[in-house]
């Protein structure tokens, strides 16, 4: 009858447990990121009872249950479209650092991100999110244009802040391609190209093509009259001449303009060579094009985060560049991650220390993909959490009146020895 205090005792307290545990996960079904707790029960102290003279075992006795675990429930939850590109959700394994209340990192996979006043990427609580800094822009310039940030060393990640006022510079025209067919009648051709300068203005590069006079037995041989002037064409700029020949076949075999100034920017000309530039064919019809590099000045517009995880800054010149990487952290064990609150953990002893994943060249990666524009909610199915609840309630009642029938026992046998 003493065992049977116990049993129920010890019943009653870790159908308690798990209620508790159980409460928590449904408080948190509307938490971004939440991850629950599984609990795990065990005998207590469960012997096997002697055997019979059949051989035959009657059973085991024992003091009842107790919780021998709680765990994390790493499942994924399901993904929300935001429509935010700075809400960001891990699709496979791996954890966001931000910085805690006392500077240390902190693991959640709660991606509602925004940007603050200073320009930093921020949780919802405030606490910097971790990343790398791209070094491609100083004194708030760019300084260089990058598809991706390369992923630093785990040690070595940092909030993420950057300019409100970065800048992109002009980058003057330096080489014009010209694409076209001249044709072979004798009459005056033009082909023309926009052209930036270094204080970032569009000019207007003009070619200008007249038949030579006598022209060849085979062939075709054109003048040519370069100008760089203004984009309304009061200012010029400068007048290059030059001679171009093409073969029988249309075929550019040689030319003699090679470049010119664009408002003290010295530009290439590229007319290309055999059919790969400006051609003069008889068979072809009539055509001209022309294509640039060199990119006018722009503004910073906005910051994005793209499906890598890069922090992109757009530009009013129409230009884009990575600017930095948000980090993706894993742990050897997430089960060992101690719980700071809903969806935020440290790491532990028993989780390891967090590291990141390299690919086959030995460079750090995300090692998990990322989806902007969502967010990863609670992985607690609400009718699975009610229906457990149910259970451990059950369970609780009747661990409870296993403890009143055995005070009821106990009772009669004093009073029989009464």
């Amino acid at each position: 009858m003493i065992q049977a205090y116990y049993t129920g005792l010890n019943g009653m307290k870790t159908s308690s447990y798990g209620i508790d545990i159980l409460s928590e996960n449904l408080a948190n079904t509307n938490t971004i990121g939440f991850k629950g707790s599984d609990y795990e029960f065990a005998s207590l102290f469960e012997n096997a009872v002697a055997t019979t003279n059949s051989g035959l075992s009657n059973g085991t006795i024992g003091l009842g249950s107790t919780l021998q675990a709680i765990t994390m429930n790493t499942s994924s939850g399901e993904y929300m479209e935001t429509g935010v590109s700075t809400d960001l959700a891990i699709l496979e394994d791996g954890w966001f650092g931000v910085t805690g209340l006392s500077g240390e990192a902190v693991y959640t996979r709660d991606g509602s991100f925004n940007f603050d006043r200073d320009g930093s990427l921020v949780a919802l609580d405030g606490s910097y999110v971790l990343g790398t800094l791209g070094t491609n822009f100083n004194n708030n310039i760019l300084t260089e244009q990058l598809n991706e940030t390369p992923l630093g060393d785990v040690t070595t990640q940092e909030k993420l802040t950057f300019p409100q006022d970065l800048s992109y510079p002009t980058t003057p025209t330096s080489s014009t391609q010209f694409y076209g067919n001249l044709g072979t009648d004798d009459t005056v051709r033009v082909m023309s190209s926009g052209v930036i300068d270094a204080d970032g203005n569009t000019n207007n590069l003009r070619l200008e093509f007249t038949q030579v006079d006598p022209q060849p037995e085979e062939g075709t041989v054109w003048s040519v009259v370069a100008t760089t002037t203004s984009l309304n064409g009061e200012t010029p700029f400068d007048t290059q001449n030059g001679t171009v020949t093409f073969d029988g076949t249309g075929a550019l075999i040689s030319n003699t303009l090679t470049t010119i100034d664009n408002n003290g920017t010295t530009v290439a000309i590229d007319l290309g060579t055999n059919y790969d530039g400006v051609i003069a064919s008889g068979t072809s019809e009539i055509s001209a094009s022309s294509a640039s590099n060199g990119f006018i000045g722009g503004e910073l517009s906005r910051y994005d985060i793209n499906a890598n995880g890069d922090i992109i800054a757009s530009f009013t010149n129409g230009i884009q560049s990575s600017v930095g990487k948000v980090a993706v952290y894993h742990f050897q064990n997430d089960q060992g991650l101690d719980r700071l609150s809903g969806s935020q953990f440290s790491a532990s002893a028993i989780s390891g220390d967090a590291f990141f994943y390299t690919d086959e060249n030995g460079q750090n990666t995300l090692g998990s993909s990322i989806s902007n524009n969502q967010l990863e909610s609670s992985n607690i199915d609400m009718t699975y959490g009610l229906t457990e609840l149910i259970v451990l309630q059950r369970s609780y009642d009747a661990n409870s009146k296993s403890l009143t029938t055995a005070d009821e026992m106990m009772q009669k046998a004093l009073d029989m020895d009464a």
